[in-house]
C-alpha cells in the first residue's frame, strides 16, 4: 500500500513537471517557432511517392467529427468491406494495434499520425470536411443530445452505478470511449446535472428566452461553451489539427508542445495550416458535408469503383458478419440502455443496415450504379433513426429545442467570435473546396474518357453527340438538378 501512495505521489509529481515544462516553452516565442518550424518541415518534405489518384493496399478514412462519417462508414464503407478486411478499432483506449498489417479499412477519429504506423506507399487517405461554423453547433448540439441521455437518472451517482454495470454487459465501443466524445460528454453531463439541481432548488423556474442557445438555466450556454479552455484544447480548429496530426489524441511525440506553441502564438499556425493543406492535397478524396450528393457520387466512383475492381482482381470472397463495434451502434449502451429500450433498437437497426452489404459485397456483380442506390436507401434509414434519438433525447432539456432554425437565433457577434476562433478551419476549409472542384472535373473527364473508349466502333460525329449528352447529365447530377 505504501509503494502504491509513493507511486501515485511520484505520477502527480511528474504530471506537474511537464505540465510547467510546457508551459516554459510555450512562453519563449523563439523557441516555439523553432519546434514548429522543425516539425512542418519535416512534415512537408515527407511526401507520399506515387500516384495519389490510386488506391492503395490500406484506406484510411480519418474521420473528423460532426461531418456526416458515419453515413459514410455505414453506408459506404461496410458495404465494400468485409469485417475480416477491417482494421481493428483505434478509438482512443481500443488505440490500433499495428500487428495486424493485411487489414485494408481502418475507418477510425484518430488524427493524421496514425500513418505513423504504417508505410505511407501502401496507405491512401480519405476524408470530409465541414463549414466550420456548423460544425461547431453540430459539435455542441451532439454534446447535449448525448448528454442529456443521462438525466433520466436521479444523480450523477446513479449514472455511474449505472455505466459500471452495462460496461460489464457489452463489448462494443461507447461514444464515452471515443475521442472527442470522451471529453467533450462528461463535461457537458456534468453541467447538465449541476444545472438542474439549481434549477430544482428555486422550484424548477427558468429564465424565459426564445434562444435555445442561451438558456443558462437549462443547459451550458453557446458562448460559453466555446470560451471554454476544453473548447479551445480539443474543438476549435479541430479538423486542422485532425488532419495535420497535432491533435490531443496524438501519436507524434512533440505534439503537444507543438499544440501548445500554436495556441500562445497564433501566428505559428500558419505553419500547422501548410502541412493539413498538404496532407489534403495528398488523399484520395476529400469529401464536402455541405456537397452531400455530388460527394457521395464522387466516392462511389473515385474510391468505390476501384475497391471494387480490387475485389475482382484478387478474386477474394467476402466473409460479412454482423459488426456491432462501431461508434453509432454503441453509442447508445450507456443511458438509453435503461430508457424504453431506445438503445436496442438503435443497435438493432444499424445491425440491419450494416447486413444489408451481405447481399452486395457478398456477389460479385457488385457496380458503382449498385453501390449507388443501396447508399441511398442506407442512408435515408440511419437519418431517420439519427432523428428519432435525437428528438427523445432533447426532450430531457425542454424547451432547449436545439434545431438549425433555431441556429438563426444566435446573435452575428457570436457567429463572428466563432469565426474567428477557427480561422485555421475556414482558411482550410475554403482550401478543401478547391480540391472538391478538381475532384469533379477529373471525375468527368475520367467518365468522357471511358464512354468514348467503348464506343470506338461508332461514328466520330455520333460519338460527339453522344458524349455531349452524357456530360450535360453528369454536370446536372453533380450539381444536384437532375
Amino acid at each position: 500500500m505504501v509503494y502504491i501512495k509513493l507511486g501515485i505521489i511520484m505520477l502527480l509529481l511528474l504530471s506537474v513537471s511537464i505540465k510547467e515544462t510546457v508551459s516554459a516553452i510555450a512562453d519563449n516565442y523563439e523557441q516555439c517557432e523553432h519546434i514548429v518550424k522543425k516539425w512542418a518541415l519535416s512534415s512537408l518534405d515527407s511526401d507520399v511517392k506515387g500516384d495519389k489518384h490510386e488506391l492503395r493496399d490500406l484506406l484510411f478514412f480519418l474521420h473528423i467529427p460532426r461531418t456526416g462519417g458515419r453515413t459514410y462508414l455505414h453506408c459506404f464503407l461496410k458495404k465494400l468491406y468485409s469485417n475480416s478486411q477491417e482494421c481493428p478499432r483505434s478509438y482512443d483506449k481500443l488505440r490500433f494495434n499495428p500487428r495486424k498489417t493485411n487489414c485494408g479499412l481502418l475507418s477510425t477519429h484518430d488524427d493524421y499520425s496514425m500513418m505513423s504506423k504504417f508505410p505511407k506507399e501502401k496507405i491512401s487517405v480519405v476524408t470530409i470536411l465541414r463549414n466550420p461554423i456548423d460544425r461547431i453547433f453540430s459539435t455542441y448540439e451532439f454534446s447535449v443530445e448525448v448528454a442529456a441521455r443521462f438525466l433520466i437518472h436521479p444523480n450523477l451517482t446513479s449514472v455511474a452505478r449505472m455505466a459500471k454495470r452495462v460496461r460489464g454487459k457489452t463489448t462494443g465501443v461507447s461514444t464515452l470511449d471515443i475521442w472527442p466524445w470522451k471529453y467533450l460528454v462528461p463535461w457537458m453531463r456534468e453541467d447538465l446535472f449541476a444545472r438542474r439541481d439549481a434549477r430544482k432548488l428555486k422550484g424548477d423556474s427558468y429564465l424565459a428566452t426564445n434562444n435555445p442557445y442561451d438558456m443558462e438555466d437549462i443547459l451550458m450556454p453557446l458562448h460559453e461553451y466555446i470560451n471554454n479552455p476544453i473548447a479551445q484544447e480539443i474543438i476549435h480548429n479541430g479538423a486542422t489539427f485532425q488532419i495535420a496530426g497535432l491533435t490531443n489524441n496524438s501519436y507524434f511525440v512533440d505534439a503537444h508542445d507543438i499544440r501548445h506553441c500554436v495556441f500562445k502564438h497564433q501566428t505559428l499556425g500558419d505553419y500547422v495550416l501548410k502541412v493539413a493543406k498538404k496532407r489534403l492535397d495528398n488523399m484520395l478524396y476529400v469529401g464536402l458535408t455541405e456537397n452531400h450528393k455530388q460527394s457521395a457520387t464522387i466516392f462511389a466512383n473515385v474510391v468505390g469503383a476501384q475497391v471494387i475492381s480490387q475485389h475482382l482482381a484478387s478474386g477474394s470472397s467476402t466473409d460479412v458478419a454482423s459488426n456491432e463495434d462501431s461508434e453509432q451502434s454503441s453509442s447508445l449502451s450507456d443511458a438509453q440502455h435503461d430508457a424504453n429500450n431506445q438503445g436496442n433498437n438503435a443497435r438493432q437497426m444499424l445491425k440491419n443496415i450494416s447486413s444489408t452489404r451481405q447481399e452486395e459485397v457478398g456477389h460479385k456483380n457488385l457496380t458503382v450504379g449498385k453501390l449507388m442506390e443501396s447508399y441511398e436507401s442506407c442512408i435515408s434509414t440511419l437519418r431517420n433513426t439519427q432523428a428519432e434519438r435525437r428528438v427523445n433525447s432533447l426532450k430531457r432539456i425542454a424547451p432547449a429545442n436545439l434545431t438549425k432554425e433555431a441556429r438563426l437565433l444566435v446573435p452575428e457577434a457570436l457567429i463572428q467570435e466563432i469565426t474567428l476562433l477557427n480561422s485555421l478551419d475556414v482558411e482550410l476549409y475554403n482550401y478543401a473546396q478547391d480540391i472538391f472542384s478538381k475532384q469533379q472535373s477529373r471525375m468527368m473527364q475520367s467518365m468522357a474518357y471511358s464512354t468514348v473508349a467503348s464506343m470506338r466502333p461508332m461514328s466520330h460525329p455520333a460519338v460527339l453527340c453522344h458524349l455531349k449528352d452524357i456530360c450535360r447529365n453528369v454536370f446536372k447530377y453533380l450539381s444536384g438538378s437532375r
